[in-house]
């Protein structure tokens, strides 16, 4: 049975799950948030049995342990939900122990063939990881600086015209006072202007800075198990507010998408560097410039990719599906 790890609200799995329900592989779906008030589960180690059990307690579906073929890791949430409301402390200690409960099971299962991994997906969201393997497998790469010095940044940028300021994990914030969320994407700077930033704008962060590269357009590409899937997205018709820099800013403003014939050099130095990382997943996001050079910026080991298959085609969910059930079918 193929064990997808994920949340209520991830459209992702849906169609892989679909895909897979309609060829009658069985296929189980744990919703991190609800784990206490959606499922009944136990774990057990003694002289004849080392394993675990999870049911549905809404669909009666069960999963054994010693049954998983296949993993997919892909958006675990912390528990949220309780069936008992409490004080606030109580709840909240509840909630803490659900999570170190969910999280043991996940590096329990930590050796069964997965896309996605709670071991190496974190390792891999390192961006100062990720530019050592890139390199290593031959990817061209922005020049870039993390410092919470002025002096840094400046020196660093005193060598372009522009460079871009990014954040590093924590792209958006909640004001719970307004309901508001305020999204943090990469920015466009002049050099010249940084001398005039107080020195504390930086001490009290930290900077993530790349030299800007000029884009001629740019590549999603989505790999799963060594198959690749190249998407060409236009931003560069787009104005510098709203996706030029930061082609997420663009989706309601015209960009524009197209399945993109890869390279064989760049599909082999994709499959390389995800090798190295122990990786059978990845997102990458990659600039080709004017001149027609192609610029590793980041891969994410768990992206998102079902907007890219609705908007080119391309059958990433049959290929998810695909890789988990080969990988169950060699144990039956």
């Amino acid at each position: 049975m193929i064990l997808i790890i994920t949340n209520k609200e991830d459209v992702h799995p849906t169609p892989v799950i679909q895909y897979l329900s309609e060829r009658q592989i069985p296929v189980f779906r744990l919703n991190t948030e609800s784990l206490l008030t959606d499922y009944q589960f136990c774990w057990r180690c003694d002289s004849q049995v080392m394993g675990f059990r999870i049911k549905n307690i809404h669909t009666g579906i069960e999963i054994q342990g010693a049954d998983i073929t296949a993993v997919w890791d892909r958006r675990p949430e912390e528990p949220k939900e309780l069936p008992f409301d409490n004080s606030t402390e109580i709840n909240n200690h509840n909630l803490k122990e659900a999570l170190g409960f969910l999280r043991f099971l996940r590096y329990f299962i930590k050796d069964i063939w997965s896309i996605g991994s709670i071991v190496n997906d974190r390792v891999a969201s390192s961006k100062m990881l990720q530019m050592r393997v890139a390199r290593f497998v031959g990817f061209l790469v922005p020049d870039t600086c993390f410092s919470n010095r002025k002096e840094d940044i400046m020196k660093f940028a005193s060598h372009y015209e522009n460079i871009v300021l990014k954040p590093i994990e924590n792209d958006s914030v909640l004001d719970e006072k307004n309901s508001k969320e305020y999204f943090f994407y990469t920015r466009k700077v002049s050099s010249n202007s940084i001398a005039d930033v107080p020195e504390e704008a930086f001490s009290q962060t930290v900077s993530y800075v790349q030299s800007y590269i000029e884009k001629q357009y740019e590549l999603r590409i989505t790999v799963v198990n060594n198959e690749v899937f190249a998407c060409k997205i236009d931003s560069q018709i787009l104005d510098e507010d709203k996706g030029k820099i930061d082609w997420r800013q663009g989706y309601d403003y015209g960009l524009k998408y197209e399945v993109y014939d890869l390279p064989w050099k760049i599909e082999e130095q994709c499959c390389s560097y995800l090798d190295e990382l122990g990786l059978n997943f990845g997102c990458f996001d990659i600039i080709v410039t004017p001149k027609n050079e192609y610029i590793f910026l980041e891969c994410n080991p768990n992206g998102q990719w079902l907007w890219i298959e609705q908007e080119t085609g391309m059958k990433i969910s049959e290929a998810i599906a695909e890789s988990l059930n080969s990988i169950s079918a060699f144990y039956d």
